[in-house]
């Protein structure tokens, strides 16, 4: 646990409902994102408006979900980073969409848990760097119970195996976010299992130098997707201090 990465403690203000989407193309689980996302944020809208008439909903969302191959471009990402063709994407069965999240291009697909907390930071706290830190910190948590040592490079948003060495270190997870109204969407993209030949068609994350790697690649076998889901699931709940609605 670094320094900056402490739990907090449970707080009955903060519920969050757990959804487990399972396998869902990615546009669709987008407009649901947004759906829940518009709705947080018009519900702090309206309480503050009106204060007296509006009883504020603090119900948030945790989803996991398995995407069919795409890749997805942050706002600030360089469509160059993308090397397929539409003829090639195709053939290689997988989908492209320029998004609204931060950060450059990354890859989803089967054999990766993707998160998407949609949380009202203002029941936690109000800084995003420090919302990143601590997707980060379930994901290394998680990791160090099936012994893989994990942890971030400086500069660099995400979680890296060997990331004391840059000759030797590999991304196993991604971050990207969108937060209005101190209410995030999108979140992160956790390596378990997927084809690792899938990044091959990116520059991920615009980063030329290391490479993707996942738990599979690492410990050399497979692993119960849904036991490090669950593991998964108890960290984020852990540090940050909500309970389940």
């Amino acid at each position: 646990m670094t320094d900056d990465v402490i739990p907090l403690p449970i707080d009955s203000k903060r519920k969050v409902r757990f959804e487990d989407l399972g396998k869902m193309d990615y546009k669709a689980c987008w407009d649901y994102q947004e759906r829940l996302f518009d709705g947080i944020a018009s519900r702090k809208l309206e309480h503050r408006l009106h204060p007296d008439q509006v009883v504020p909903n603090d119900n948030n969302y945790l989803l996991f979900v398995e995407h069919p191959h795409v890749y997805t471009l942050g706002k600030s990402g360089d469509q160059a980073h993308l090397l397929l063709s539409e003829e090639q994407l195709k053939a290689v069965e997988a989908s492209y969409y320029p998004i609204n999240r931060g950060g450059d291009i990354t890859y989803h697909g089967p054999g990766q848990i993707v998160g998407y907390p949609i949380f009202d930071l203002e029941l936690y706290f109000t800084d995003i760097h420090k919302y990143l830190r601590y997707l980060e910190e379930a994901i290394i948590l998680t990791l160090a119970e099936y012994d893989i040592k994990a942890g971030r490079i400086s500069g660099l948003t995400g979680v890296w195996i060997d990331e004391e060495h840059p000759l030797k270190a590999r991304k196993i997870a991604a971050l990207g976010v969108k937060c209005s109204r101190w209410v995030t969407m999108h979140g992160f993209a956790f390596n378990v299992q997927p084809d690792l030949q899938y990044f091959s068609n990116i520059i991920p994350c615009g980063i030329t130098d290391k490479p993707v790697t996942s738990m599979e690649k690492e410990l050399g076998h497979t692993v119960d997707f849904e036991e490090v889901k669950e593991k998964l699931k108890d960290h984020i709940q852990n540090l940050f201090g909500f309970e389940w609605s």
